[in-house]
């Protein structure tokens, strides 16, 4: 293994040119599979040679052969979290999926009012990616205070990727990626970059104290959350994962969830065919039985 900050040229170019052979692509596979429940199909073989070079170079290694080796290595282990940091596709938007948002302004909250809850209403996002989905959810939520002063909540949002959750603690976006959010949740909720040529935004601290993150593997046995939830999104994540391995999943997250509550998944997912205690309500939006 060679320093990363004293790479040649010429090594550059041989991680560049490294390829990963069939079988050190099925050791990965078969791993990322087992331990995370990641599809990984011979199809994304270039995409994971691809996304694996950053590791390759971060780690002054010149084949694919050695990162491999490495992993699997009692050294490896804490580059196991590094590797799925790089894998683990994250992909969201604020405000994605708006009638998830509709639905929970016209419809959750007010029956959540009209039962005269005492207790703060309480929200997983599950894959949460960036923070963009948590960030929308508070928003909405703090928008709701100002016309019920009694109302309170709190965002739980995890993750996989130790990398994504840094960027969703930190709140900080560019400035186009907010351009769907309206125009009085900006003036409220988000704060320019003193540096003009930044164009970045961050969320206001009153909301960030509002979120908390954390780490979470959805394959793990058990999940180490005690809180109850009365929403949890799950949304565009168990489209990674074989039908065995949601069934389990949704089982898992469903414990936390309370009777009543909701759950929505992204909008190419589905729970037919699967064991779940969720009854359907409206495409992607479900009910705990």
């Amino acid at each position: 293994m060679k320093d990363s900050n004293n790479i040649s040229n010429n090594d550059l170019h041989k991680i560049f040119d490294a390829k990963l052979t069939d079988a050190d692509f099925q050791k990965l596979s078969l791993f990322i599979h087992s331990q995370f429940g990641i599809k990984m199909p011979e199809a994304k073989k270039i995409m994971l040679q691809s996304r694996l070079q950053k590791r390759l170079r971060a780690l002054g290694m010149l084949s694919f052969n050695d990162y491999v080796e490495f992993v699997f290595s009692k050294k490896g282990h804490s580059e196991i979290i590094q590797m799925m940091d790089v894998v683990s596709t994250n992909k969201t938007d604020f405000y994605r999926e708006p009638a998830h948002f509709d639905f929970l302004k016209s419809t959750i909250l007010p029956e959540f009012t009209a039962q005269k809850q005492l207790n703060k209403f309480k929200v997983w996002s599950a894959g949460c990616s960036s923070g963009e989905e948590a960030y929308t959810a508070a928003m909405l939520l703090s928008d709701y205070t100002l016309a019920n002063p009694q109302f309170d909540y709190t965002i739980y949002g995890t993750d996989i990727s130790t990398q994504i959750l840094r960027k969703a603690i930190d709140g900080i976006y560019t400035a186009d990626r907010v351009d769907i959010v309206p125009l009085e949740q900006k003036k409220r909720y988000l704060l320019k970059s003193k540096n003009k040529e930044k164009k970045l935004i961050r969320i206001v601290a009153t909301l960030r104290q509002k979120t908390k993150f954390e780490r979470l593997n959805f394959i793990d046995k058990t999940y180490p959350v005690t809180e109850m939830y009365d929403l949890i999104f799950c949304r565009n994540v168990l489209i990674y994962f074989d039908r065995k391995t949601q069934e389990s999943v949704i089982n898992k997250l469903c414990r936390n969830l309370k009777k009543g509550g909701y759950f929505f998944l992204g909008h190419s997912e589905s729970i037919t065919g699967i064991d779940v205690p969720l009854k359907h309500l409206q495409p992607t939006i479900f009910q705990k039985l």
